[in-house]
């Protein structure tokens, strides 16, 4: 094992993130304040790329004052692992400074979000030209779910067995007209996806400094009230979701009562249906 993975397992044991080398890793936690009803698990496996994983995960809850906040995300990086890994270390960091973000939530994770990013651009030197996407769900006191995302990672919550998506899939062809207004295209070749300037397949995400003029780093938000028919949310990266639609996400695991669990069973049918890209699951049951 080399320094490099060692020191994935321990930010991993400490709940500060994770990114799996050439084997799986997976971890689990629990709420402090809510006991054994708030449960998390999460699952990576490298995909058949050549590149080294670019999957990075944070799963962990943090006492903030009185209040306990659940703090999950996949970053999903393209081009090198550098820029999710500083996500991992700083966009949570950067969205709980923001003095307004008891008060104004929504607003607060839109800022954190395009500050995060303008560092990254500062840093490009050293972080390298790649990017990264990312979904964040903040659990607040066990109450209040606040998904944010850029990029086509994906949130998913059920409810008395039934799937919802949180997040917003960032697919150029949908968001033509925008990027086309900052001067780029989007060009669709036979038997590919949409990208834009014909290199990226997502309209927006983190650095990627050569083609930021035309990207957003603005995130979508969604809020959801946590109640006694919420049964767990999934965050995915779409190595799970091209092979898996939500409904279908949802059924695979709605009766695995352990997160953990639950997360691997995911990542292995998402293997068994032929996913070929790096795949990360974190998944959060509240019953």
């Amino acid at each position: 094992m080399t320094g490099k993975e060692i020191l994935h397992k321990m930010k991993a044991k400490v709940g500060l993130g994770s990114s799996a080398s050439d084997t799986a890793e997976a971890g689990k936690g629990k709420s402090k304040m809510f006991g054994k009803q708030i449960t998390h698990g999460f699952h990576l496996v490298k995909g058949q790329s050549h590149h080294a994983m670019e999957d990075y995960i944070v799963a962990k809850f943090k006492q903030v004052d009185e209040n306990e906040l659940g703090l999950f995300a996949i970053f999903d990086g393209h081009l090198g692992h550098d820029v999710p890994d500083y996500l991992c270390s700083h966009l949570f960091e950067n969205i709980l400074k923001e003095p307004d973000f008891w008060t104004q939530t929504e607003h607060a994770i839109k800022k954190a979000y395009l500050i995060t990013d303008d560092k990254i651009l500062e840093k490009a030197v050293e972080l390298g030209k790649g990017g990264s996407t990312a979904v964040t769900a903040i659990l607040i006191n066990g109450q209040k779910l606040v998904v944010a995302n850029v990029g086509d990672s994906r949130a998913v919550l059920c409810r008395n067995g039934v799937a919802k998506q949180l997040s917003v899939d960032h697919e150029p062809s949908k968001e033509r007209k925008d990027i086309e207004d900052r001067g780029g295209f989007v060009l669709k070749l036979p038997g590919d996806v949409a990208r834009v300037d014909g290199q990226l397949a997502v309209a927006r995400a983190f650095g990627d400094k050569s083609l930021k003029e035309h990207l957003s780093s603005e995130p979508d938000v969604a809020m959801e009230m946590i109640d006694e028919d919420t049964e767990f949310f999934i965050l995915g990266s779409d190595g799970l979701w091209v092979v898996m639609s939500n409904q279908e996400a949802v059924d695979t695991i709605k009766d695995i009562k352990d997160p953990k669990s639950a997360a691997k069973h995911l990542a292995e049918e998402a293997l068994r249906r032929k996913s070929r890209d790096d795949i990360s699951c974190v998944v959060v049951r509240f019953q």
